[in-house]
């Protein structure tokens, strides 16, 4: 195969995934939204018929958001008689059993042991008793109307999952770690909205989701992606996820770019983890537009996309080289490219600088994340432990 050929491959591939998809399921969403032949229920919101829920709360050392995390819950609008708190402690060392047992409504199961959240979850819902189960993280904070407006996605059978948006809060004195993580989660949740209008979202946020609790299976414990593989291998069971973005939770973004760069490396070698574990939903000939929109939205940034982003630079230089005339296609792509570097470098530079402009961080932000792409393969094989995950520290 020639240069010429892997450099056309490699910029169609990049421009596929992070624009031209982007383009396509905004089309199909527009021309050929998901049907549902299922009769919603307009009257679900009346209290009567909400169904039985438990929030479900894993945790690990965060004795010092309980009080804030417990006060976001009791202040949700939903019927108190219907709604079960569960936080599961995993191994915690500090004061957290102590401080959650002065709140008689909450349960708590807990291990002594650091096991990992996945294993916390596993065990956790075990106990879990009422027919749907909505998982939040400690540390982030939801909206009241939240709980209703997930309960209602479920009058439709064919929604064994239902994903909240994240949402991530940030000041104008924050740096690149919040803002460009505020920037990259706009886009996705853009990106979540077409999927579910087509068909179906592609993977939860552990922020805020809840499914089915008939659905649930017990995943492997080492596990990096719990929140993803676990909606996902409901999506497999033939089942959709829905997109609520009016049911939201709000947390706060890394506290810099080195503990950001710690969620990205263990969140991009889940995702690797995750092909390799979810290697069924690739049959497009089974799952037809979820295969699709899977490869499209996570495999390819997952893979093979970052490589080939940082080969079109070499490329477009040797090629642009080897062209009869400096005027060519090759060169103006080659100082295109140029031209971004320099602003990701001037944003690397400027990247505790709170005013730090969008033309510098953004990209920064988008080559930050595709390099931690390749470091979560080294991540991963280099492992050293299951239990217990790394957190990375916010605002």
């Amino acid at each position: 195969m020639s240069l010429n050929i892997v450099f056309w491959c490699a910029l169609w591939l990049v421009f596929y995934t992070y624009i031209g998809y982007a383009i396509v399921i905004f089309i199909l969403a527009k021309l050929f939204p998901y049907q549902n032949k299922a009769k919603v229920n307009e009257q679900n919101g009346a209290e009567d018929r909400l169904p039985h829920l438990t929030l479900f709360i894993t945790a690990y050392n965060e004795a010092e958001i309980i009080a804030q995390k417990m006060s976001n819950c009791l202040n949700l609008d939903y019927p108190k008689d219907k709604l079960r708190i569960l936080w599961v402690i995993d191994g915690s060392t500090d004061q957290s059993h102590e401080l959650l047992k002065q709140y008689p409504m909450v349960e708590i199961v807990g291990s002594s042991i650091r096991k990992g959240k996945t294993a916390a979850v596993n065990h956790g819902m075990e106990n879990v008793k009422t027919p749907i189960v909505v998982f939040s993280d400690a540390n982030c904070l939801l909206n009241a109307e939240a709980l209703k407006i997930i309960a209602k996605q479920f009058d439709d059978p064919s929604i064994g999952c239902v994903s909240g948006e994240k949402r991530v809060a940030f000041s104008d004195e924050d740096t690149v770690s919040s803002k460009g993580e505020g920037a990259y989660w706009k886009y996705e949740s853009l990106l979540k909205k077409l999927d579910y209008a087509f068909y179906s979202a592609v993977g939860a946020a552990g922020e805020l989701f809840a499914l089915r609790t008939e659905l649930f299976a017990p995943m492997e414990e080492d596990t990096l992606l719990d929140d993803f593989m676990l909606s996902m291998r409901i999506a497999q069971k033939g089942y959709r996820i829905a997109y609520t973005p009016d049911a939201y939770a709000v947390e706060y973004g890394s506290l810099n770019m080195e503990e950001e760069g710690k969620r990205k490396r263990r969140i991009a070698a889940g995702g690797w983890q995750s092909i390799g574990r979810l290697l069924p939903l690739l049959n497009g000939f089974k799952f037809g537009k979820l295969t699709f929109q899977y490869i499209s939205h996570r495999v390819l940034r997952w893979s093979v996309t970052p490589f080939a982003l940082f080969a079109i630079l070499p490329l477009s230089a040797v090629l642009g080289h080897w062209s009869a005339s400096w005027v060519n296609m090759f060169n103006v792509i080659f100082l295109l490219q140029c031209l971004f570097y320099i602003c990701a470098v001037l944003g690397y530079a400027k990247k505790d600088d709170p005013n730090s402009s969008k033309v510098f961080y953004i990209p920064y932000y988008f080559l930050f994340m595709n390099i931690n792409v390749m470091r979560g393969i080294y991540y991963l094989l280099n492992r050293r432990f299951v239990g217990g995950w790394e957190k990375s520290q916010r605002k």
